[in-house]
Order: C-alpha cells, then structure tokens, then sequence
C-alpha cells in the first residue's frame, strides 16, 4: 500500500512538474507536501514568463508540462514583452489569479489516477546498505517505499523570515520550515549553503488611488504558451508607479534596521531582483524605482507592488510605501518579508538532476540554487521524465544548450555552480536566435513525443503547422530572390500580416517563425555551423601549460577569466560568463595548432 516507484517531495511549481510528467509516463506516484491547499501556491509575485523565463515555459508546453495549460486558464493580464527588439528576444507574461492556478493545481493532480497526495512532512530519506534510495520517513513515522526521490523543497529547508530585528523558523510567511532533510543532505557529503529571497508589503487595492498611475492594458494575443491557438484578452488592468527621493531618504535613513545590513542574513540574495533596500543601497545616485502594480487574484482586493521587496520593520514599510504616488493612503494587509533557506551547491548533480552520490534521489527547484516557478516547473518536468525512465531502465533524457534554455539552464548549474539564486535570461544563451520562443514546439516536441508526454493528436496537429511552415518556406524560396525575400518579409513586423495575406493558413506563430527566419537567415546559418563546429571540438583539452594572458584577439576580460576559471577543456571555456563565440573560435584554433 506505501510502495510507489516515485516519492516528489514537496508541492510547489517543481513539485507539480515532476509528478505530473512521471505519472503522466506511467509511474505510481506519492506527492508529499506539507499543506494540500497550497500546491502551486504562489507566496512572490503571481506571474509567469517574461523575458528567458517565458521561453522555459513555451519549451515546457513542448515537452507536454502543466504549468502553461494552467496559465490559460487563470491568467488575469496578458503582454508580449520587449517587442521593439527581434523576436529572438520576445518574452510572453502572464499575470495570473493564484487561487485559482493553486486549486487548478490540485485538481488537475487528483484526476491522474497512478498519483497519491499526502500531506505530511518528509523527515528523512531512507537507504540501503549501499547507499542507494528505498524510501521516505514522515516526522509522524510513516515510512514509504521507493527507489525514486524527487526533492523540490523550494525555501522551506530550514527555512527563516526575517522582517527588520525579528526572524523565526518558517519555510514561509505563516508555514513552519523542514530540518531533517538538510541534515540528511549533510549527512552524506552535500555541500550546502544558504540562499535569500523576499517578498514586498502586499496593499489593500480600495485604499490605493490608481488615477495618477500609468495603465497597462492587457494586450490581445492569438497565442499563449500552449500550442493551440487561443483569443487572448486579459481582464485586468497593471499600473506603473515609481519611488522618488522622499522614498529613498526614508529608506537610507533606516538601511541598519533591514535584516540584509544589520547581518542578520547570511544568505546570497537575487542580483536581478534585489530588495528595495539593495537598490537604494548599491545605487545610491538613481533617483527613482519603477513599480509594477499587479492584481494577485480575479477580486483584486490585494495588491502585489512588484519592485519593493524588502526586510525592513513594518513601520519602516509604511513610511516608505506613504511616500509612493498613489500609495499615500495605502493600507499594509501583509508586510514585506526576507527568507533565507538551505539550497545544494548543484554542481553536485548529473545533467538528469540525480545527485551524484546518492543513486535515486533526485532534486529540482530553489534546492539547486535558483529562483522563479519557471526554473522550478521546468527543472521538475526533466527530473520527473528521468526518475520514471530510471525506473524503467531507459536512458536518460538530457537536453543540449544548443536546443534549449533548459539545456542552457542544467547545464549553467551542474557545470559552474551558484553564487546567488539563478535566474533565466535571453543572454545566458550563446545561440538565442535559434532557440526562440516561437520555435519552441519545432525544436522540442518531437523529443517529447518520442518519450510519451506528447499524445498522437497532439502530434498530429504539431505535424499538420510544420508542414505548412516547411512549404511556406520552400515557396519563399522559389518565388523571392533572397534580397527581396529579407525585404518583403524579413524587415518588420508588418511582415507578419504581408505572410498571412499570401499564405491565409498561416497561424500567428507560424507567421512569426517565417518572418524570424527570414529575418536572422545569415546569422542562423553561422549560428548553426558554429554548433557544428563546437560540438566537433567541446572534448578538446587545453593544455595545463596553455597561456591565456596577452592571447591575441582575446579581451583582458576574457584573459582574466580564462585564467581564473582554467578551463580543461573547450565546453568548459564556453560556460564562462561572457565567453563569445569568437573567443571559443580563437582557443579551438590555438589549442589545435599547439598541438600539433
């Protein structure tokens, strides 16, 4: 009765992936998490995607994950961002009602018959004499059996808040924090380390005045992150406002009361979104903060203030929150918080996500040092695929960096490690104009489809839009002169509409991947032979006694890296931070020609 071929631990956006695809593949399933009211609860900002982050979630609709089939369902605000910029760069946001995504969550969980929820904490895991995984113990002693673990405890491994002087153990505001599975993690040799992340005051809408506030619509789109088409319309509105200097005054004058400089955390925080505090701290000549003003469910009764994340006292929050347009009179519902947790360094890790040391458990989400439910749900889709072929003695399913930012992600992680929390960007991508958005399904669903989390309609109809894509394509090309073809279609986004009006069977996204194309056909053609051509050289060793200082072509930058990181080997040059593909070019050249 508790033997299951997979135990997921925990039932955040990791968690949700991981059992939803090994169940989904045919696994027997336990989800064990702490409250079942909060599975797919959002305690940050309740969006997802964006800029990166919104290509992860389209190449998880690729690979047959949940996360985008629940966006269409509770999405509140719709934008395509950066669209000024080339569609290689685009970046799908949806802001969603977290509600009713967490009880969506639940109830598309419960209907998968090989899956059981339990609600209980995970006290340890459980081992044979050779180390290898058998099971879990629950902190009330009930033991289950599996030789498959999935840990995604998101921030609850001993897990602290902290609001100004105050803190207390809680893997959340409100929920209390797990020790025993850091202890067991230690136990076997992990490296562990502590993390911070934060939250801002959430507002009482009625008490906010919008009126002087930027609106921003939600936009009318033909497609979000699932395949099929769909007639998106947002049904709430966002707002802009911005701290100023009063803002910043009240903040400098109380930096010593934030838990972050009074030393009470010692936990790395997000660089990329960093508290109000650290804003004003580090940068203290800007004279102002753009806040996003997002609805956190359909009442829209409270308000997330996206942009003012902090750990200062209450009082302190409202002082600084009175200072802000439209927030004068805005009443506090819930203050602003830090919270710092345990996370594995995940260069520990196989590219499948299973801990090297320990055979059977594997671990996806903040554990390994990111942030965000997009790096969660996708790192919880790759591990759940490879706990269940595990199971069955399949090989592993491993994405390369080449063919998608979850590639590029995994592979960032298990290869350099963290410092701070990980989060996606179009940049950590040496080749984002073939890994776009709108190729996410040509790139990945066959992969999925040829490992089962992609059904036969599915494919059929993914089938049905590349062949129309590939014979548009041929026609294009018969038809248009290359100059003409790059000035007719290739130009702007006008193009999109000039496509259809020639091809009528021409979806939106179809269109898009046409034009985007066309648009980067000379750079995609030496995108692509310079894969080729890593892949032909990334086993290439660099000699110990290589000198990198003063490499002709290379930057000081570059030298400098090379020579704190000394690579061994051409892949691992090419995961250095700012690493150019000429440079790579330039050390495949001088580390051939050195050797012979």
């Amino acid at each position: 009765m508790n033997k299951y071929d997979i135990i997921v631990i925990g039932g955040g956006h990791a968690g949700i992936e991981a059992a939803h695809a090994a169940a989904k593949l045919g696994s027997k399933i336990l989800l064990v998490t702490l409250d079942l009211d909060k599975i797919g609860w959002m305690p940050c900002n309740p969006a997802i995607g964006g800029i990166g982050k919104g290509h992860l979630v389209f190449e998880l609709s690729a690979l047959g994950g949940l996360m985008p089939k629940l966006c269409s369902q509770t999405y509140l605000h719709a934008r395509m961002l950066n669209t000024r910029k080339g569609p290689a760069v685009h970046g799908l946001r949806l802001q969603i009602d977290k509600h009713a995504y967490g009880k969506l969550s639940k109830n598309k969980l419960e209907q998968l018959e090989n899956l059981d929820l339990y609600a209980g904490t995970a006290e340890t895991i459980l081992q044979d004499n050779n180390g290898s995984v058998t099971g879990v113990k629950t902190q009330d002693g009930t033991i289950f059996e599996s030789k498959r673990v999935i840990l995604t405890t998101g921030t609850f491994l001993r897990g602290r808040v902290l609001v100004g002087d105050t803190f207390y153990n809680a893997g959340r505001q409100g929920e209390k924090s797990v020790n025993g599975l850091s202890l067991f993690l230690e136990k076997n040799g992990l490296k562990l380390d502590r993390l911070k992340t934060g939250t801002p005051p959430r507002l009482l809408s009625s008490s906010i005045d919008f009126s002087d506030m930027e609106k921003q619509p939600s936009e009318e789109l033909s497609f979000l992150f699932e395949f099929e088409p769909i007639k998106a319309k947002g049904t709430h509105l966002c707002y802009l406002t911005q701290t100023n200097e009063k803002t910043h005054t009240i903040i400098e004058q109380n930096l010593h009361k934030s838990a972050l400089y009074s030393g009470n955390i010692t936990g790395s925080g997000p660089r990329y979104c960093p508290s109000i505090e650290d804003k004003i701290g580090k940068f203290p000549d800007k004279k102002s903060h753009l806040i996003f003003v997002e609805p956190e469910d359909a009442s829209a009764e409270e308000i997330y203030p996206n942009g003012i994340s902090t750990s200062l006292p209450l009082e302190i929050q409202k002082q600084y929150v009175h200072s802000i347009k439209g927030f004068e009179k805005a009443v506090i519902t819930k203050p602003g918080y830090a919270v710092e947790y345990d996370f594995v360094h995940p260069n520990q890790l196989h590219e499948t996500l299973e801990i090297k040391k320990i055979k059977g458990l594997y671990l996806a989400g903040q554990i390994n040092g990111t942030t965000g439910y997009e790096e969660a749900a996708t790192q919880g889709l790759i591990a759940g695929i490879n706990a269940h072929l595990a199971c069955n003695n399949a090989p592993p399913f491993i994405l390369d960096r080449t063919e998608s930012y979850i590639g590029i992600m995994i592979n960032d992680l298990v290869s350099m490690g963290v410092d701070e929390p990980y989060r996606m960007f179009t940049s950590r991508a040496e080749r984002r104009l073939i890994l776009r958005q709108d190729n996410a399904f040509l790139r990945l669903m066959p992969k999925a489809y040829h490992i089962g989390m992609i059904s036969s309609d599915e494919y059929a109809a993914f089938t049905k839009e590349k062949n129309i894509i590939d014979s548009t394509m041929e026609s294009l090309s018969q038809n248009y002169k290359p100059t003409q073809r790059m000035r007719e279609f290739g130009q702007d986004n006008n193009a999109i509409a000039t496509l259809q009006k020639l091809y009528p069977n021409l979806s939106d996204r179809a269109a898009l991947t046409i034009h985007a194309e066309i648009r980067y056909e000379p750079y995609i053609k030496r995108e692509e032979l310079e894969v080729k051509r890593f892949k032909q050289y990334k086993d290439l060793k660099i000699p110990n006694s290589f000198n990198f200082k003063d490499l002709p072509g290379l930057s000081k930058e570059l030298q400098e890296k090379l020579i704190r990181y000394n690579p061994g080997t051409i892949a691992q040059a090419s995961l250095i931070p700012g690493m150019t593909p000429a440079a790579i070019s330039l050390l495949i050249f001088k580390t051939r020609m050195n050797r012979t």
